[in-house]
């Protein structure tokens, strides 16, 4: 299924069919990415993977003052990586979403935001634009190319 792309509104008029043509991926693109982009750091804290380690998280949140510290880092390795699994494969992806943008809007004010804007400086910038993607996901749904679409059921 292509999406109509209106040729005189285009600068390039002769892309109208590649847009066409790729529209029906970008949603799963977008929604995939994010999941992609969540699954290696709960791997670090549920499994030990790329580095990780979930005692370094518990200590991390003991020193932000996020009590009860171990628990809460279970929690969020867990949002972190069943949450994103939710996301790359459409799946309960509304439940996906929704704990994964509270978990960065937490993050971002409990954690980033005595640090500034930009991310170099350990801001805001990166979980708050993570959580807005989280949103954006959870508002919309799972979209084409989902199990969730395969099943016909959302949340």
């Amino acid at each position: 299924m292509t999406d109509p792309v209106d040729r005189s509104k285009l600068f390039v008029p002769a892309m109208a069919g590649l847009y066409g043509a790729l529209s029906c991926a970008a949603w799963p693109l977008v929604r995939a990415t994010a999941g992609l982009f969540a699954m290696p750091h709960g791997a670090q804290k549920l499994f030990g993977l790329f580095g990780g380690d979930i005692g370094a998280t518990i200590r991390f949140f003991d020193q932000v003052g996020l009590h009860p510290a171990a628990p809460l880092a279970y929690l969020v390795g867990a949002t972190e990586f069943f949450g994103g699994l939710c996301l790359v494969l459409g799946l309960f992806t509304r439940v996906g979403a929704a704990g994964i943008a509270i978990l960065m809007l937490i993050a971002t004010f409990q954690v980033h935001l005595a640090n500034g804007y930009f991310w170099t400086n350990g801001g805001y910038e990166y979980p708050l634009f993570w959580a807005a993607i989280a949103l954006a996901v959870f508002i919309r749904g799972a979209g084409p190319a989902s199990l969730d679409r395969a099943i016909g059921k959302e949340f």
